[in-house]
């Protein structure tokens, strides 16, 4: 009885590479921003594929190295390649960035599952704010239970409401062609590449790179995989692959059916499938592929919420840099109260989402300015590769990259590109000045950035180091 305890203890604590790389096509990609590509017709397979080159494989690729030569995340790499302040500065980077995310994901499930009970609802701010603050509160109660519950939890979101409702998508899409049917948008080859509209056509590639960001966050978890040398660079290779064929052909998808000027934003993934069902007499599906679409956004919730937060706490146990009150856990091993501080200041987001007269523009402004911030962190990743490569080259590595400098240069390019793409004023911003979108974008992304994990740093003490499992270590 004992050994075979012993046993099931054993092989349950692993995750399968497979699971891995599920997890991590959750956490970057989902029909969410098929409708914005969908725009451009055509084109929208350039917008793609040309940030996947400069952003998405140089990301992927030395991430994979990195985790299958040195377990504990950003942190570690950056670390070991640089010092420990600017470790703990990547891995704050990566964990603030969520603050923002999540209402923005849980404000697209709010929209999807209004369209479904009623549409009138999407634009109603005290629901809008109830259903983030609801749903929030849920994923940390799911996420509080442990690393399996998640990976089961976001792998069944991705499969229910990504894989199988984009396939449906396609299928629909290709069979509709067939029929004979015109297509909404042009197909043809001079369609290929989107018109060029100067500056406004390189902020559009630009921020494209940021739909790729997230490759890296799931190496906080090589440690629960068997053979993580191995198995890690397979879950990244699989997870670019899907990625990929997510984001790309559901996009098309939609432009085969909805024309450009009549789709939305937030629901056009829906109006595809009510104008693919309505067509093919099967209009009493789309209720059930809303509900998918939703299980797969929180799928990709759940991931969010386990990784980066579980990167920091190790650090904050290891080298005292939080209080023991933050680094506390449960009796599942899960930094609780670090999801709790977490959902204090998604709720109080969700409420100004809801009640404060033009908090679209200035959500907004919040949102460039986390991307800032995340930006942060990629430079330091990519440059810590680089000095890992150089200073430790016999340091064993179960994966190692191909022409690894270059990849790191285009990597870091790329970075500081949608880095300095950041500072342009975006449409949003109407007619206000564009110093003072500089100083808003530039003070908040210091302070969060900068000024905040500065002073966790400063006032670290040797007391709040925590004792850390063995193979969890920094």
């Amino acid at each position: 009885m004992t050994g075979s305890a012993t046993k099931v203890a054993t092989t349950t604590k692993y995750l399968s590479w497979v699971t891995l790389a599920l997890m991590t096509t959750s956490s970057v990609a989902s029909l969410r921003s098929a409708p914005t590509m969908a725009v451009y017709g055509l084109a929208c397979v350039f917008l793609y594929i040309i940030p996947a080159i400069l952003f998405l494989m140089p990301t992927s690729l030395v991430a994979a190295e990195l985790a299958s030569g040195w377990q504990g995340g950003i942190y570690k790499w950056v670390g070991d390649g640089l010092n420990k302040p600017l470790g703990f500065l990547a891995v704050w980077c990566q964990f603030a960035m969520t603050i923002f995310y999540y209402p923005s994901l849980l404000a697209y499930v709010a929209s999807t599952f209004a369209y479904i009970i009623h549409p009138s609802l999407a634009s109603n701010g005290v629901y809008v704010a109830i259903v983030i603050i609801t749903i929030f509160w849920a994923g940390v109660y799911v996420s509080s239970h442990g690393t399996k519950t998640v990976a089961g939890l976001s792998s069944m979101g991705l499969i229910i409401g990504t894989l199988i409702p984009g396939t449906v998508l396609v299928v629909l899409g290709l069979v509709f062609l067939a029929q004979g049917n015109a297509s909404a948008a042009p197909m043809d080859s001079s369609h290929l590449l989107p018109a060029w509209a100067g500056l406004a056509s390189l902020v559009l590639i630009v921020n494209n790179f940021l739909s790729y960001a997230g490759m890296e966050m799931n190496a906080v978890h090589v440690s629960s995989l068997r053979n993580p040398g191995k198995e890690f660079p397979k879950a990244m290779f699989l997870a670019v692959g899907l990625v990929l064929v997510i984001f790309i052909l559901p996009a098309l998808a939609i432009s085969w059916v909805v024309p450009a000027a009549s789709l939305s934003l937030t629901a056009g993934v829906m109006q595809a499938f009510d104008g693919f069902f309505s067509h093919f007499g099967i209009g009493f599906l789309t209720p059930i592929v809303g509900i998918a679409l939703v299980a797969a956004a929180l799928g990709g919730m759940l991931t969010w919420l386990a990784g980066p937060s579980k990167g920091l706490l190790l650090i904050g146990r290891s080298e005292g840099y939080l209080p023991p009150i933050l680094t506390k856990l449960n009796k599942h091993g899960v930094q609780q109260n670090m999801l709790v501080a977490q959902g204090v200041f998604t709720t109080l987001i969700a409420l100004l989402y809801a009640f404060i007269p033009n908090v679209s523009s200035a959500y907004w402004i919040l949102s460039v300015i986390t991307t800032q911030v995340y930006l942060i962190m990629y430079v330091l990743m990519f440059a810590a590769a680089a000095r890992l490569r150089k200073d430790k080259p016999d340091h064993p590595r179960g994966y190692r990259a191909p022409a690894l400098y270059a990849l790191c240069g285009l990597g870091a390019v790329s970075s500081v590109a949608a880095f300095a793409i950041g500072f342009v004023p975006p449409s949003q911003f109407g007619a206000g000045s564009p110093l003072i979108y500089v100083l808003i974008v530039g003070g908040g992304m210091s302070v969060v950035g900068l000024l905040i994990p500065y002073l966790f740093y400063r006032n670290r003490r040797e007391s709040w180091k925590l004792d850390v499992p063995e193979g969890e270590k920094v």
